[in-house]
């Protein structure tokens, strides 16, 4: 029994159609659920606290007075970098599993 889609078993184009157009609204508003998430973290026992946006965006950045030393401008460097990598790679962590999980079966990893 042969049908117009190449031997396709089961070959409804229009219910094939309908289901990536579903998989594609579930990945859009997957990622724009991501984008609009809102992870924070901190360094040096919370001297230096950052939030970043699902879009990968620096949102704020707060440091406490006393890690401010003039004398040692490098590790508040450090610990600000920190907090941001941090943040970031909480997010995309997050951002992987999440889209993942709506791969179909054997396309995870590829999204």
């Amino acid at each position: 029994m042969r049908n117009n889609f190449g031997g396709f078993p089961g070959g409804n184009m229009q219910q094939l159609m309908r289901q990536a157009q579903k998989m594609q609204q579930q990945l859009t508003e997957a990622q724009e659920a991501l984008d609009s998430k809102e992870y924070e973290a901190s360094s040096g026992g919370g001297a230096v606290t950052c939030k970043v946006s699902g879009k990968r965006e620096l949102l704020s950045l707060t440091i406490k007075p006393e890690v401010v030393d003039p004398d040692d401008v490098e590790m508040l460097q450090d610990l600000i970098m920190a907090a941001v990598n941090e943040a970031l790679r909480t997010g995309e962590k997050t951002r992987e599993e999440t889209m993942n999980r709506m791969a179909p079966g054997g396309m995870g990893g590829l999204l």
